[in-house]
């Protein structure tokens, strides 16, 4: 088989972990799988850059921020790679740009618009466990580098297991799995063996970060196996798949609550074509996204 695993900021966040990492993965691989890893950054690190940054410059230019922000997962790309080879296996540490995951040119927040991945498919061939630096890419026409906005990482994961065919791709966060609800809210809730990408999607949407909707989004496009499991056991997890005739049948699979929304009113709006498509072209135009539309309709 070949796997793909992508750990979090949690999963990485000190050399201990990143060994833990590298224990897991060279355990997978002696298995008689292929594995390939991607990593974010270690927790912390995209506080201290921007303070950095905003240290120079108040308001970075988002090319450069880029630039500054993709070093993050490339250290932990480094030190997990040199901490499978400290196993007696072989590793090799890739960017987004070695791996040729080819975006547009929304700094801060791209959009992946390609992943060729030669050089990932090569070092599994000979026997390496390839180690990628998440969320980021290089745009398509001036192969400047790009990161990916929230939840890049996992969309990484994604876009490459895709990209190299492969049987399963495994998420390792600080949770089991995905919950019917938030477990730090609700005590009763009950962790999920299988959901679809569909109920995955919505929950995403609604709040529930475990998996970013990017991500289900890619997942779904290309017919990934996602499995969501924690980095610190070796629980099965929640495994994110196409609907069947089982999963059908459940009436209510999950709730989801985010406390990070903002709500925008525009009083006295011309009654007249276009004006919606005005406002949201400019949002979009900025790749804010929109979570919900509600529109009073006049009857005078």
């Amino acid at each position: 088989m070949l796997i793909v695993q992508k750990y979090g900021g949690t999963s990485v966040g000190s050399v201990e972990r990143m060994k833990a990492v590298a224990d897991r993965a060279v355990a997978c691989k002696r298995e008689g799988n292929d594995v390939v890893i991607i990593v974010s950054a270690m927790s912390g690190e995209t506080d201290r850059l921007i303070t950095l940054a905003k240290s120079v410059q108040l308001v970075p230019v988002e090319r450069e921020l880029d630039m500054l922000l993709s070093t993050r997962e490339r250290v932990s790309a480094a030190l997990v790679a040199m901490a499978i080879e400290n196993l007696g296996q072989k590793a090799l540490s890739l960017t987004g740009r070695q791996v040729g995951i080819l975006t547009d040119t929304a700094y801060t927040k791209a959009k992946i618009e390609k992943v060729t991945g030669e050089r990932v498919k090569d070092a599994i061939r000979k026997g390496y466990i390839a180690v990628i630096a998440g969320f980021q890419g290089i745009t398509s026409d001036t192969s400047d580098v790009t990161t990916l906005g929230r939840g890049g990482s996992d969309l990484t994961a994604v876009a490459v297991a895709a990209a190299l065919k492969a049987d399963l791709c495994e998420i390792y966060t600080d949770v089991d799995g995905v919950y019917t609800a938030d477990p730090n809210i609700v005590n009763s809730a009950r962790k999920l063996d299988k959901i679809s990408y569909d109920e995955m999607l919505e929950l995403a949407s609604l709040g529930a970060k475990v998996l970013q909707t990017r991500s289900v989004e890619y997942a779904k496009k290309y017919e990934v196996p996602v499995v969501v499991r924690s980095s610190f056991n070796f629980l099965p997890g929640t495994l994110v798949v196409k609907e069947d005739l089982g999963m059908e049948n459940v009436v209510v699979s999950g709730v989801a609550h985010d406390k990070n929304q903002v709500k925008v009113t525009i009083a006295d709006v011309p009654d007249r074509p276009g004006i919606a498509a005005t406002i949201f072209t400019t949002l979009a135009e900025k790749a804010i996204v929109v979570d919900m539309i509600v529109q009073n309709v006049s009857t005078d």
